[in-house]
């Protein structure tokens, strides 16, 4: 493109495109219950192997990315988040 982008630069976009499509799907009536994985992994055992038994607890492994990616509890990117990616404009909907 001609435009000299560092991988940082590219790390930012993606985190920009990220919270962009989250907003997104929150205007459009996505909540906390959306986030989630398939059944199988959540309720039936590993059948072999290292992990035979295990199932995936999900809510601290949500929690935990919510705070990785600058969200409130429910999913929704916080406002210094926004701020932080130059999308201060849409912290209120806008």
């Amino acid at each position: 493109t001609g435009i000299p982008y560092t991988a940082d630069d590219l790390m930012k976009v993606g985190e920009r495109v990220w919270n962009l499509e989250k907003l997104y799907n929150l205007r459009e009536g996505f909540s906390k219950e959306d986030d989630t994985l398939p059944d199988r992994l959540l309720h039936d055992p590993i059948a072999e192997g290292p992990s035979k038994g295990f199932t995936v607890n999900l809510a601290p492994m949500l929690e935990e990315y919510y705070q990785f990616r600058g969200w409130d509890e429910n999913g929704v990117p916080k406002p210094e988040k926004l701020q932080e990616l130059g999308l201060k404009d849409l912290a209120d909907g806008g």
